[in-house]
């Protein structure tokens, strides 16, 4: 997702698409992942966040800063990780 806001930020909206589009692509493998079952809830939920946020109306109010408060975390917990 940051990938995303920074080429939306940089007004490349085609990269920012692209960017948004191979995010979907990774929450949808995740949603697909029958590990995930517990967390589907979050998962399915923050997808249609996210999508009305980029593609919306933005009934949710979000923002960039949302966003990238969000998903920081987990960022940070990948780099921990792959640390290991």
């Amino acid at each position: 997702m940051e990938r995303t806001i920074r080429w939306k930020n940089k007004n490349k909206p085609e990269r920012s698409q692209l960017a948004f589009f191979r995010a979907l692509k990774l929450m949808d493998f995740t949603i697909a992942d029958k590990n995930n079952l517990e967390r589907l809830g979050e998962l399915c939920r923050t997808r249609e966040v996210l999508v009305d946020y980029f593609f919306g109306d933005n009934e949710y109010i979000s923002t960039d800063e949302l966003w990238q408060k969000y998903f920081r975390a987990f960022n940070w917990m990948a780099n921990m990780v792959k640390g290991k």
